[in-house]
């Protein structure tokens, strides 16, 4: 035992001194990376190594952790049988084990065994994502057993629960206990405990995989359990990093800060991935499976980091829009002004007066804005003469309006077939009486004789006839219908939703409306439609989905109180096999939310809340006022302040 400990206390003194460990530089919040390199020959490494090491803080509440699932009911399972200690998990490459779970940092797991399944395209490991793969130790995704671990296997443990409290297991067989894991991964044996490296033991097996030179990935915990490192070694790459031995392996675990720590697995599969600002997966260490064969390994077990983006000079965003207007508020790292640049484009284009006060809790009110609408914009602060000013943000207007429905897809409808070029039908006095047929939409006519194709969403309610010198639908239907309004003319928007194959024009009035996949100039009654609803152009598509549109002043000022009349006349494509038609038409009408003002007195002090952004609030010792803005103004809630010995009144203003 003493010549082991000698031994092992020369080794970690020389690695260290012939090692360098680069500097810690934040990626995301709570997680940390660095970059290890050696020189070979001196001291106790003789290999050439270039080590990656993910530094994650466990006591980070935004850090989350997800291990490869069990394959999905349905799929693999029904495929290959699934059972405990087969086919276990979905191969996939690190970088879409990354991208298909949105993760930021993303690394190989368990060992784990191609079955040899007809989806194997080459020895190294190349199957097709998705493939199955049996996993040798205990794995554990979301709290789900997806590996059981194994008898016999001297396999290490890492097992966290959901507010990622470590255990380190170094000999997991007999199997202990993982109640209360949610995730867990399971590594090939320990090569560091107790600040021991313990990965001497196996230099008399240097000759046998996986104890030589080797690519490979670590895991390691602190001693106090406050930090878990992920390390790759890159190897078999002459020239760049030769891989490492497991006793040098424990040795880059003590550098970096571990205690405990196990040889998870490696050779081809090491390979560590992290999110770029896009989420695009960058591949951080050069495995060697990329290096010899040009593509990623595809690997059976994963252990992937969900954490947030690192705080910036802007942080905590917030918007509250309105239909006029918007409250929002950030804040800054350090004292800086307030202002911000908006407008409906990228460009921008409008400042707000800034305000010169130095906080960092920050807010602005947008007056004049257009309901239902899009807007952009950018924080601007300064600090002395250094001004910061954030990416572009976004938000959506809020459209306070009452719904009034004047006609709804079963409206009954009089329709025609017959030529009528020359006449007035769209006027409110024409006499449809004497057209051939009436009845609830949808109305439709086609070759199949019968209601097609399945999947129309509304009833097809009432057949049409076909013209009997074709067999096949007229080119032209004409369809009227009367609706009563309430509302006075104005410009209030006209919202129309049909159900339509395959062109139309409609008509309010007399007065047209709206050509929907109809051509420029004048329509007669062998007028084609330019397009089928539901499809590319120049494929075959049918009424299956709807069209909406907008109808807006000075158009929607057509609109009657009292009796209105809806002219459509719908227009086939050349040779079709079907017409189909009927609609709805509403009007909105804008109104104004108003916000609950909530008053809550504590230990001399009052409290005052409300639910709607894009408000200032108001004060007054009377109620009948004078009003005025409270001081700041303030324009974000809650607002807190000491009671008085008078009475004051609170409001709120737009």
């Amino acid at each position: 035992m003493a010549a082991l400990l000698t031994l092992l206390l020369t080794g970690a003194l020389s690695a260290a001194a012939a090692t360098v460990l680069g500097p810690w530089t934040p990626v995301f919040k709570g997680v940390d990376y660095a970059v290890g390199t050696n020189t070979p020959g001196v001291g106790a490494m003789p290999d050439l190594q270039v080590v990656y090491t993910m530094r994650i803080d466990l006591t980070d509440p935004d850090i989350q952790f997800y291990a490869s699932p069990r394959t999905a009911q349905g799929t693999l399972q029904d495929k290959y049988n699934y059972q405990a200690g087969t086919y276990v998990t979905a191969g996939y490459k690190t970088s879409s084990f990354l991208r298909n779970h949105g993760l930021q940092v993303a690394v190989n797991a368990n060992n784990f065994h191609d079955p040899g399944t007809p989806d194997t395209e080459s020895p190294d490991y190349g199957e097709s994502q998705g493939s199955p793969f049996v996993v040798d130790g205990l794995l554990i995704s979301q709290g789900v057993t997806v590996n059981p671990q194994n008898e016999g296997k001297e396999a290490a443990t890492f097992l966290f629960t959901t507010d990622n409290q470590a255990t380190f297991i170094p000999t997991n067989w007999p199997a202990q206990s993982a109640a209360n894991a949610y995730t867990a991964v399971t590594g090939l044996y320990t090569i560091l405990a107790n600040g021991v490296n313990v990965g001497y033991k196996y230099v008399s097996q240097q000759g046998t995989f996986p104890h030589g030179t080797n690519p490979r990935t670590l895991f390691g915990l602190s001693q106090d359990r406050h930090y878990l490192f992920l390390m790759t070694v890159d190897g078999r790459q002459s020239g760049y990093s030769d891989g490492d031995l497991d006793w040098e392996a424990a040795a880059w675990l003590l550098l970096v800060g571990a205690w405990d720590g196990a040889n998870m697995d490696g050779g081809g599969s090491t390979c560590m991935v992290m999110a770029n600002s896009a989420g695009v997966p960058v591949e951080l260490n050069h495995d060697s499976s990329t290096a010899s064969y040009g593509y990623q390994r595809t690997i059976g077990a994963h252990f992937g980091v969900h954490a947030k983006p690192l705080p910036g000079f802007f942080n905590d965003l917030n918007v509250m829009p309105a239909d006029t207007a918007a409250t929002i508020t950030f804040t800054t790292i350090d004292p800086a002004t307030t202002q911000l640049e908006y407008g409906t484009t990228t460009n921008l284009g409008t400042l707000t007066i800034p305000n010169t006060l130095m906080v960092t809790n920050h807010a602005v009110l947008l007056t004049n804005l257009t309901p239902n609408t899009e807007y952009f914009f950018a924080a601007i602060s300064k600090i002395g003469t250094h001004q910061y000013v954030s990416s572009n943000y976004t938000f959506l207007t809020t459209n306070y309006v009452t719904t009034n429905l004047f006609c709804d897809f079963p409206t009954v409808w009089r329709f025609t077939t017959a030529d009528l070029d020359g006449t007035a039908w769209t006027a409110p006095g024409y006499d449809d009486s004497t057209w051939e047929g009436s009845g609830p939409g949808l109305l439709w006519a086609n070759t199949y004789g019968s209601p097609y194709p399945p999947g129309i969403p509304e009833p097809m309610n009432t057949q049409m006839p076909l013209d009997s010198n074709t067999g096949a639908p007229f080119t032209t239907y004409y369809f009227r219908t009367h609706f009563t309004s309430t509302n006075p003319p104005g410009n209030s928007p006209l919202l129309f939703e049909d159900y339509l194959a395959d062109g139309a024009v409609f008509y309010l009035n007399g007065a047209e409306m709206y050509r929907l996949r109809m051509p420029a100039g004048p329509i007669l009654n062998d007028t084609w439609a330019t397009n089928y609803p539901c499809a590319a152009p120049g494929s075959i598509g049918y009424a299956t989905c709807p069209d909406d549109f907008i109808v807006t002043a000075p158009l929607a000022t057509n609109l009657l109180s009292g009796d209105n009349v809806l002219a459509v006349e719908v227009h086939t494509m050349a040779i079709a096999d079907t017409a189909t038609f009927g609609m709805s038409l509403a009007i909105t009408n804008p109104f104004t939310a108003s916000p609950q003002l909530a008053l809550l007195a504590s230990n001399a002090t009052v409290a005052l809340s409300w639910n709607l952004g894009g408000f200032t609030l108001q004060q007054a010792n009377t109620p009948l006022g004078p009003w005025a803005n409270v001081p700041g103004p303030v324009f974000t809630s809650p607002f807190t302040t000491p009671m008085t010995n008078g009475s004051r009144f609170y409001r709120l203003a737009k």
